[in-house]
């Protein structure tokens, strides 16, 4: 029982105005590979979501070695961190040391107490040293990876060695590895481990990319379907490419896009890849650092279009690296049918498509624009950041009003900067049926208007001949 009082107490209540919660709109998550070999505790980096914001810091978490095509997991730890100085990064490996690896066994010279393995991959705990046919104690050697990835042998043995090993085979991996799955422990892999990027690190997804394996129609698949269901709230974009070594002509990529039902709002489809200095890129993992790159520079809201940016690239290729160049014509039949690809016209190679892959079958400006359907992702998962706490709360009219004038108040601010045309949320009698509201279900009406792109900058040029009367002034 309180104690009795006699006098002046102050009280603190909450605060009636809520302020939202900050969703990062591009926060890209990539599945793929990994030179986790590289790493002390390789099976620590397994189907285990990683968050980096260094370059640094990724490739302690990662390892990294310049062949893309093996560690797909580097393209984007480049392009992210080097090409476009942008982070976070969330890496998933699932290059897994207990199901894609070999045996193998090499001859090796020692000179000088060093020899190297010219094996790529090798596992350091796997690796057993001969001298003829006797093993070496382990103690009389020491293994050590330099920048290439490959591993040297230190030991005062002047002599040939044989060097026993098992090493990561990374072309193992499969699609369905990639896809992943929930185990009978209720341990995620692959992409389902994305459901696991927010309780861990507190930040939603914002982009899903698989470098290589996007290829593949049953990873896009599974990306497109997770891009919309994020532990059952959020959702998120995802950008996957059209193989190039199965499509070589951009006419053909409508076609491939329509035939492996790549047409959703939530799926930028990306054709075909970019090079620099002969790196090929996946055009998906660029785009993704771009967009980072572009919402950085506008307060982390997505309502700008990386299109019409610069990517890093001095050429478009092919898998072969076959070069293509598109005309403006060539690269809007792709734009007009969904698919974003590169043009080099004005101001260098840039980025050149601005509508997600449902276009032109819907055409609806929230689902087939990037940067509108960006906005709308935006803020439906901030809505439910910023409104979580209010869950199970009485829903009375101190709380509609709560969160009304909270959420008008962002509305009105973003549009002030004008991140958006214009904003409102109302609490509607006629969408709040006495039967929701006696079972506890409250809806509020979000009306938003983004800007669209300006796609289409006309100037109308007219002969005015009054302006002869200028030679009689």
């Amino acid at each position: 029982m309180a104690g009795y009082k006699h006098g002046a107490y102050s009280y603190e209540l909450p605060t009636s105005i809520i302020p939202p919660v900050v969703s990062t709109a591009g926060l890209t998550v990539v599945f793929g590979t990994a030179p986790i070999h590289l790493l002390d505790e390789p099976e620590k980096a397994v189907n285990r979501a990683e968050l980096a914001y260094t370059y640094s810091e990724a490739v302690r978490k990662m390892g990294y070695n310049a062949d893309f095509n093996k560690y797909t997991i580097c393209e984007a730890i480049s392009s992210h961190f080097a090409l476009f100085e942008v982070s976070p990064l969330v890496m998933i490996n699932v290059l897994d040391p207990t199901k894609h690896a070999v045996t193998g066994s090499e001859t090796v010279k020692i000179t000088k107490g060093e020899g190297v393995l010219q094996a790529d991959g090798v596992l350091k705990a796997k690796v057993v040293v001969k001298n003829g046919s006797n093993a070496i104690d382990k103690k009389d050697y020491e293994l050590e990876f330099d920048d290439e990835g490959r591993l040297h042998i230190y030991t005062s043995n002047d002599d040939e060695v044989t060097v026993e090993f098992e090493r990561l085979d990374p072309s193992l991996v499969t699609a369905s590895d990639i896809v992943g799955g929930v185990s009978l422990d209720g341990s995620y892999k692959g992409i389902e481990l994305v459901n696991t990027v927010f309780p861990r690190f507190r930040e939603v997804p914002g982009i899903l990319i698989a470098p290589k394996f996007s290829t593949n129609p049953l990873v896009a698949a599974v990306l497109k379907a997770k891009s919309k269901n994020i532990n059952g709230l959020f959702q998120c974009m995802a950008i996957v490419d059209v193989p190039t070594s199965e499509v070589p002509d951009y006419t053909a990529v409508p076609e491939y896009k329509n035939q492996k039902n790549l047409d959703d709002p939530n799926v930028i489809v990306c054709w075909p890849k970019v090079s620099i200095g002969g790196i090929q890129y996946h055009m998906s993992t660029q785009m993704a650092s771009l967009a980072n790159l572009i919402d950085a520079k506008n307060e982390g809201y997505p309502y700008h279009e990386a299109s019409n940016n610069n990517l890093q690239m001095d050429a478009a290729v092919l898998e072969d690296g076959t070069e293509i160049l598109l005309g403006l014509e060539q690269a809007n039949y792709l734009n007009g049918q969904g698919i974003v690809t590169s043009l080099n016209f004005i101001g260098g190679w840039k980025l050149w498509g601005h509508r997600t892959s449902c276009y032109p079958g819907n055409t609806d400006p929230k689902d087939a624009f990037i940067s509108v359907r960006r906005v709308f992702i935006y803020e439906q998962n901030q809505f439910i950041l910023s409104y979580w706490q209010k869950t199970d709360k009485p829903g009375n009219k101190k709380l509609i009003d709560n969160i009304v004038d909270s959420k008008n108040i962002d509305l009105n601010g973003k549009s002030a900067r004008q991140f958006i045309l214009g904003g409102r949320v109302e609490f509607l009698q006629e969408e709040n049926p006495l039967t929701d509201l006696i079972d506890g279900i409250y809806k509020f009406h979000l009306f938003i208007t983004p800007a669209t792109p300006a796609r289409e900058i006309r100037g109308l040029f007219e002969f005015d001949p009054s302006y002869f009367g200028t030679l009689f002034g």
